[in-house]
């Protein structure tokens, strides 16, 4: 009794470990349990070494670092980023609510982002605006030419600007900084 259900397993096993080759072959990545816990780790901590998340999800370092190494190829890990403290760095982060000119087509926002280098994010949004911009600049004056610079694209009828205060993310909370 004890080998059929050795065999079963065996079979699952094998049927498990063919369908996460397969989809890794073929572009649909599989992520696993093991692999959520490895994303986890770093959405806390970027710089962790391979060798601590490797003994926290069980595996030893050199399986651990492929399995890294295939997400980053498959674009679940898109990149590595510093957690900076703007007031500290002496620089200031705003909001631009815009409402675009009736003949504008939504997708230009991109363009417009792309356009000028001090927007970070650009979301295109529900309700009496249409987009919502996040910036970094040095200071007052230089949100003045930024915001100065999204009218004269010639597609924005009117904009709203928001100074950030303070910040609150879940992802620095985990990381542990302020």
């Amino acid at each position: 009794m004890s080998s059929v259900i050795h065999s079963v397993c065996n079979e699952q096993w094998s049927f498990q470990r063919a369908t996460y080759a397969w989809r890794a072959c073929f572009g649909e990545l599989a992520v696993d349990t093991i692999d959520r816990h490895i994303l986890n780790i770093l959405r806390k901590d970027g710089r962790a070494p391979v060798s601590e998340i490797a003994r926290a999800v069980g595996l030893s370092a050199a399986p651990c670092a492929r399995r890294i190494e295939r997400m980053e190829r498959a674009g679940v890990i898109r990149g590595y980023t510093a957690v900076i403290d703007d007031s500290r760095a002496g620089m200031l982060q705003a909001f631009i609510e815009i409402r675009l000119l009736g003949a504008t087509d939504s997708d230009e926002i991109q363009g417009i982002s792309e356009s000028i280098p001090e927007i970070e994010e650009s979301h295109s949004i529900a309700g009496t605006s249409d987009a919502l911009l996040k910036l970094r600049v040095r200071d007052v004056t230089h949100l003045q030419q930024v915001i100065n610079a999204v009218r004269r694209t010639g597609k924005v009828e009117g904009t709203k600007t928001f100074i950030i205060m303070n910040t609150w993310t879940r992802a620095t909370e985990q990381a542990g900084t302020p």
